[in-house]
């Protein structure tokens, strides 16, 4: 323990003023962690956190709306990248993956977990979970056995008119792709989303639209 505390002061040492605003939630879990692999992570992170913050722009990363949000922010910015890029050439394409999953989870009103979408509906988690299962319904996995349903999807009590359709016409099954396909402007739409589309009742538009989604191609 007492190893740890002192590993702990010096690692708070070194912090700047703009880290601490930062990193003091991490500290105080620190403190009382009895866990040595999680406290030898958190350490590590303190100290590629404070590099960063030494020349980063810490406003705009405090702004981020999530802890998550706010880690992207801190991975994506060029210290960062040049110190990830060193070691793994794919890293910048890596983090764009995981923004790009972070905006479709926040568009549009964000998401509902599968217990808001079983009550919004009417009906049990079990049925919230088939209906994702059959195609029926976009549920973005956030971990294991978790998903994340995006709000869009439904309107006062029900699915959205016509979503189920487009869903089956889709040539891709991943959920990522199927969310992304909703939400983009698609030139077969006249630049609209398939998501605008389909609530202005374009749901023959959209069907055709999504039937060559996925093709060399295709918008």
């Amino acid at each position: 323990m007492t190893d740890r505390r002192n590993t702990l002061h010096e690692a708070v040492d070194r912090l700047s003023e703009s880290s601490l605003d930062i990193l003091l939630p991490a500290i105080a879990q620190i403190a009382t962690e009895k866990n040595s692999v999680k406290t030898a992570f958190l350490l590590r992170s303190i100290d590629a956190l404070n590099r960063i913050a030494q020349t980063s722009a810490t406003a705009e990363v405090l702004a981020a709306n999530s802890d998550y949000s706010m880690l992207l922010k801190i991975l994506s910015t060029p210290e960062a990248l040049s110190t990830l890029t060193a070691t793994d050439p794919l890293a910048s394409a890596r983090l764009r993956g995981l923004v790009v999953k972070q905006q479709l989870l926040e568009a549009e009103g964000g998401c509902l977990s599968s217990t808001q979408v079983a009550s919004l509906l009417g009906i049990t988690r079990q049925a919230v979970d088939k209906r994702r299962r059959s195609g029926q319904l976009i549920g973005l996995p956030t971990g294991k056995n978790r998903f994340a349903f995006p709000a869009w999807q439904f309107i006062t009590g029900e699915t959205l008119p016509g979503l189920e359709v487009v869903l089956q016409h889709l040539q891709v099954r991943d959920p990522w792709m199927q969310a992304a396909f909703m939400l983009n402007g698609n030139l077969r739409l006249d630049g609209l989303s398939p998501l605008e589309a389909l609530r202005q009742g374009k749901l023959e538009e959209v069907g055709r639209a999504a039937q060559t989604y996925g093709e060399q191609g295709a918008a």
